[in-house]
């Protein structure tokens, strides 16, 4: 009975494992694109390749990688990553796993109040830092904010104390997060900062980062 209970322990374990697969392009040519899959060791597929985690590519460039897992197809770019939850598992999953580019860097498309826009996790940054085009975008009034001045690399800057209503990446959804809007066009990207870390649990395996919601 017990071996049967391990068994189907380890069955359950294999679907869970299986339950979202997560693909980072780490090199693109002509036909071609190198990937790491499942947190394994790169993997070049040539077009209409499939990799044993089932992951085809449908095409690719120099620029870009299309790629389809667990029957849904990504558009991805040199160094982006993404996390494909099979069909039957819920979207509402509190967690993501991002991989670091060549530079060693967690880059992440993910959406503020529901606007697309990409990400970078960098724990020097205090709070969720965006510019103020891209607050625009995701439909924040930042002007209500409280108005504060900023030290950056090219001198003292202007920005708003905001509070972002909704953050997601993937499965992981933050609301009421704390925000910092810059006038102007920097931060080109948003910096995922301290006031979204503080809420998640950082696991590192290599070049994959794991973001786990704790509240």
């Amino acid at each position: 009975m017990r071996a049967c209970w391990i068994a189907v322990s380890l069955f359950f374990a294999s679907l869970v494992a299986q339950a979202e697969t997560q693909i980072n392009i780490v090199g693109l040519f002509h036909g071609k694109a190198v990937m790491v899959i499942n947190g394994g060791k790169p993997r070049t597929l040539s077009e209409n390749d499939i990799s044993p985690e089932g992951v085809k590519l449908i095409s690719a460039n120099s620029e870009k990688a299309v790629v389809e897992a667990e029957g849904r197809r990504r558009e991805l770019g040199m160094g982006q990553a993404v996390s494909i939850a099979g069909p039957n598992v819920s979207s509402g999953a509190a967690s993501v796993t991002l991989y670091a580019d060549s530079t060693g860097h967690h880059f992440a498309d993910g959406q503020i109040n529901g606007m697309t826009l990409r990400f970078l996790v960098d724990t020097g940054a205090s709070a969720i830092v965006l510019n103020s085009g891209d607050a625009r975008y995701a439909k924040i009034d930042y002007k209500r904010g409280t108005p504060v001045s900023v030290q950056t690399a090219n001198g003292v800057a202007d920005a708003y104390r905001v509070v972002i209503n909704s953050v997601k990446l993937n499965g992981l959804v933050l609301s009421q997060v704390d925000g910092l809007v810059m006038e102007g066009g920097s931060p080109s990207v948003v910096l995922l900062g301290m006031s979204a870390l503080n809420r998640v649990e950082m696991k590192r395996d290599g070049i994959a980062l794991t973001l786990i919601k704790k509240y």
